[in-house]
């Protein structure tokens, strides 16, 4: 037998003896109740979620232009300058067609004066003194009707007897009957100057409304004219000066820098492992410490992807989902002059 062979029979009677000794004492533990259960694995760890991301201010950036739409206007005055701080309602600048209407609300405002005077005057009726005048006019009108009756009647009394004319007495007969009536006719003044017509009233006040909404236009069109600004914030650009005229970049870029996000791309197949309030670190190029965010809005599109690498493999049009972290308050610190600043954001498990 050769050495080859004999080596050979002793390997598989080696292994012949492992088996058995194994399918024992499966039976011998069989025999005695079931063994423990062999270890399960542990489940994989959590994994977090890299993406790229930008500096924005949480109020976002706001681009102010002419609030008079399509209309061309030369911008006449700016009172702000470039990092200034501004207040909530705060005027930024004036168009130069501003003196033009600021007059019509002037010339508005004396129409509504007039017109409120108008109805006033309407409402509380004649002044005394032409209460009394009207009345007097009255009894004088009424003293004349009466001679003027008394000569009608005296005269067609004559007239049968032939002492008088029948010209005369018609004469007196019409003087008498335009008495009355100018008397009628002064009563129904003195009426008109103790109470007003209801229908005058109403023209009165349909001119005062009319007034009113004259003004409301005005002042809306002269509030065209200036740009105030929506919110307390900085100003981060300007894109025209006085004697300009606003294109399409608008005048000024409003940001209110107290509050800064970092807006992430996350991918469509990583948004399950987001979640609202989860903790993240954001690594800024040139920067040793990272800074802590907080996801605090997950967006509701998925789009192509904003961010541009630096992987020349890297898939340019995945698509990606907007995730808005907060900063923490060193970080806003820190990026506060770095809006729009590419950044690379870390949200963990």
């Amino acid at each position: 037998m050769t050495p080859r062979l004999r080596r050979a029979l002793l390997a598989a009677a080696a292994f012949a003896l492992a088996g058995g000794a194994l399918l024992g004492a499966r039976q011998e533990g069989a025999g005695r109740g079931a063994a423990p259960a062999a270890a399960v694995a542990a489940p994989p760890a959590p994994v977090g979620v890299g993406a790229l991301g930008r500096v924005e201010p949480a109020s976002r950036i706001r681009r102010l232009t002419q609030p008079g739409g399509m209309a061309v206007t030369r911008l006449g005055a700016l009172f702000v300058a470039e990092g200034d701080q501004v207040a909530a309602g705060q005027l930024l600048a004036e168009f130069a067609d501003a003196a033009q209407k600021d007059a019509a609300v002037a010339q508005a405002e004396a129409a509504l004066a007039e017109a409120r005077a108008q109805l006033a005057r309407i409402r509380a009726g004649a002044r005394p003194s032409e209460i009394a005048a009207q009345r007097a006019r009255i009894e004088s009108l009424a003293a004349a009707e009466e001679i003027a009756r008394r000569d009608a009647a005296r005269t067609e009394r004559l007239v049968p007897s032939g002492a008088g004319a029948e010209a005369v007495a018609e004469r007196n007969r019409f003087a008498a009957r335009r008495a009355a009536a100018e008397r009628a006719e002064a009563e129904a003044q003195l009426e008109t100057l103790l109470r007003p017509r209801p229908e005058d009233v109403a023209l009165a006040e349909a001119r005062v409304a009319s007034a009113e909404a004259a003004l409301a236009r005005a002042r809306a069109d002269a509030a065209l004219a200036r740009v105030y600004a929506p919110f307390a914030g900085t100003v981060l650009r300007i894109h025209a000066r006085p004697g300009d005229q606003v294109g399409a970049d608008g005048l000024l870029e409003l940001a209110d820098l107290g509050r800064l996000d970092v807006v992430a791309d996350v991918y469509e197949t990583d948004l399950p492992r987001v979640r609202i309030g989860a903790p993240a670190e954001v690594v800024v190029p040139g920067e040793a410490r990272r800074f802590g965010a907080t996801v605090r809005e997950i967006g509701w599109v998925v789009r192509r992807t904003v961010q541009a690498g630096t992987d020349p493999v890297a898939a340019v049009d995945a698509r990606t989902v907007e995730v808005r972290l907060a900063l923490d308050a060193e970080g806003t610190a820190a990026l506060a002059r770095r809006s729009n600043m590419q950044v690379q954001v870390a949200i963990r498990p």
